[in-house]
């Protein structure tokens, strides 16, 4: 007579998630490639501890966000929208227009976040991203590493 074993699957528990820090040079690196890789360690995908319902990720430090690099013509043809609320005040920009600002790094952001969970857990994902423009950042206390993008 043989005894069966019944193994349950383990899920992380928000407590005993060890977060890290890592950091990513956005100079030269295609928007979308990036995006994916920075929003897969936002939602905890890389870790064997990953549970769908639990924020599992770690920090990301994006830097040199306004030298990020659109393929074909996204850069002067991809428009961002935004609204007021007011009949007829949709507004419109373009990535060139963005990137060429004062608010460079809202275009890693934009698409990080459409990446993530629509819901209170993506919006809790998002707050462990942190995108700056330049190449400096204040954040070198955690002592983040070098995240390879491949």
């Amino acid at each position: 007579m043989a005894i069966r074993v019944e193994r349950a699957t383990r899920s992380a528990k928000p407590h005993e998630v060890e977060r890290r820090w890592y950091i990513v040079d956005a100079e030269d690196k295609v928007l979308g490639r990036l995006s994916t890789r920075v929003a897969s360690v936002l939602r905890g995908k890389h870790k064997a501890q990953y549970t769908p319902h639990v924020d599992t990720g770690d920090f990301v430090i994006v830097i040199n966000a306004e030298k990020v690099r659109l393929t074909g013509r996204k850069r002067e043809q991809k428009t961002y929208y935004r609204h007021s609320g007011y009949t007829g005040h949709l507004k419109e920009t373009t990535a060139a227009a963005i990137l060429g600002g004062p608010h460079a790094d809202r275009v890693v952001r934009r698409a990080v976040r459409g990446m993530l969970p629509k819901n209170s857990l993506g919006r809790q994902m998002f707050r462990k991203l942190k995108v700056y423009a330049g190449s400096g950042h204040p954040h070198a206390a955690q002592q983040p590493q070098e995240l390879s993008l491949v």
